[in-house]
């Protein structure tokens, strides 16, 4: 059992793959593991200019927008998908060739990566007020965008309270958990599994 709040403002600060901005490392699996060897990842990055995605074959990938107006993502063969508050997570495999365009002005992204054939990924986006379940996973990170969660409580009794910019980080842990707030909240919810 394990139960991580990990803030953005002290996270791991590394180079992107391809050595175009900054990205906050959140999270990894396993401990200690890097861009080429990763069964997981959760980051945050700034993105100020257009250009191309760093490529990374056999990981499946999840962007959540955080802030700004969002992105217009150039994929081959002449497909493209929007990054906005209207489509607030895109998904797409990390090998393909992809080119991003600014819809006015830097944007702040979330970003879950998974090693296709070892674990499986899923992204939401919730905007909640009052009392909500989730379900648990092998691994869940929940991280607060905008607002304060007064409340996270685990099946044990714990709870933990976020705030924007802090995610929080579950292990091992059955499920469900029960999130609270008096306002609204913003949050970004991940679950992943090993691939069975």
């Amino acid at each position: 059992m394990s139960a991580r709040i990990i803030d953005s403002r002290t996270a791991k600060q590394l180079p992107w793959k391809n050595g175009q901005g900054v990205t906050l490392e959140l999270a990894i699996a396993p401990p200690g593991a890097e861009l080429h060897d990763f069964d997981w990842r959760i980051s945050s990055a700034k993105v100020e200019n257009a250009g191309a995605f760093s490529l990374f074959p056999g990981i499946d990938r999840s962007l959540g927008l955080l802030s700004g107006e969002g992105l217009r993502l150039e994929l081959p063969e002449q497909v493209s998908l929007r990054l906005d508050r209207h489509n607030p997570i895109q998904s797409f495999p990390g090998e393909l060739a992809i080119q991003a365009e600014l819809l006015g002005g830097a944007v702040c992204d979330f970003n879950l990566m998974t090693r296709r054939g070892r674990w499986q990924q899923r992204l939401e986006y919730r905007r909640m007020r009052g009392e909500q379940l989730i379900d648990g996973a092998e691994a869940v990170f929940i991280y607060c965008q905008q607002g304060e969660l007064l409340g996270c409580t685990l099946p044990g009794g714990m709870q933990l309270q976020l705030s924007a910019g802090q995610g929080l980080l579950l292990e091992d842990e059955s499920g469900p958990y029960r999130l609270s707030s008096t306002g609204n909240v913003d949050a970004f919810l991940a679950w992943l599994n090993r691939a069975s």
